[in-house]
């Protein structure tokens, strides 16, 4: 196997027995080397296969832009969510958190936080995703020493979500109907047009992508709270109606049985959506 370009010290590409362009990661694996040397194959690290020709700019482009330390450390919260998840993930998620690890710390190293708006729908929905995000946190302050603040953790759950919604289910359109459907449900049982540049919309759109995903998993959110969903139900009797109604045409649709949880949180959503 043959250098065909040096990125830079780490970092080499080598055309494969079909000429399809691999890249190869490694500490010191292109030092002093040049194209057409031999590859020393004991310092590789990783090999990645860019069949796709806007993956594979765009990696060339965070290669250039993105220190090897970055994609060490996105490598390894990408095996832990493998080993905690038994998931899988495509280069491209590689590459989309590696660039977000990397801008995260150097927001935070400039003084920059962002609030994560989220965070408490993926503390709530996806446990095992923030989990995996909390210990990326730590990961990064042993690696860089720099304390980023729970948001980080939420935003680095989302992209795990997102990786598993976009790339592992084959239900993407379906899942984008049944959305579309649910905000026809509220539109018309409140008469209203939607703010869709507000928070609460992309909340609840973000929600409803949630809740797709376990609705074509056929996963149930456990009922746990009885208190909140009554006092919420009485509180506000209108929200509940037009989730009746969601749930309703899940139950004829998908033959789905949402439970009282799956309603408040539901609910709550709506409530925040329509409230002006």
């Amino acid at each position: 196997m043959r250098i065909a370009k040096v990125f830079n010290n780490n970092v080499i590409s080598v055309l494969d027995d079909n000429q399809e362009e691999l890249i190869i990661i490694g500490k010191g694996l292109a030092w002093q080397k040049k194209p057409g040397d031999i590859v020393d194959e004991e310092k590789i690290e990783k090999i990645f296969e860019l069949k796709n020709k806007d993956i594979s700019q765009k990696f060339k482009t965070l290669l250039y832009e993105v220190p090897l330390e970055y994609m060490e450390v996105t490598e390894e919260i990408i095996k832990l969510a493998k080993s905690r998840l038994g998931r899988t993930f495509t280069d491209s998620f590689y590459i989309s958190l590696t660039d977000h690890v990397h801008f995260a710390v150097e927001r935070i190293q400039q003084g920059h936080i962002i609030n994560n708006a989220l965070l408490w729908e993926i503390k709530r929905f996806y446990k095992d995703e923030y989990t995996i995000g909390k210990e990326a946190l730590r990961m990064l302050k042993e690696k860089f020493g720099v304390e980023l603040p729970e948001d980080e953790a939420g935003f680095i759950a989302m992209h795990i979500v997102n990786a598993g919604l976009s790339e592992e289910m084959p239900d993407v359109a379906n899942i984008t109907k049944v959305m579309q459907d649910i905000l026809n449900i509220v539109k018309y049982h409140y008469k209203m047009e939607f703010d869709e540049e507000s928070l609460n919309y992309f909340r609840f759109l973000t929600h409803l992508k949630f809740f797709g995903q376990r609705l074509y998993s056929k996963t149930y959110l456990q009922d746990d709270d009885p208190f909140l969903y009554d006092a919420f139900r009485q509180k506000h009797p209108g929200s509940f109606e037009c989730t009746e109604k969601i749930s309703e045409y899940i139950m004829k649709q998908f033959d789905y049985s949402i439970t009282n949880n799956e309603k408040l949180y539901l609910a709550i959503h709506v409530q925040r959506l329509v409230s002006r």
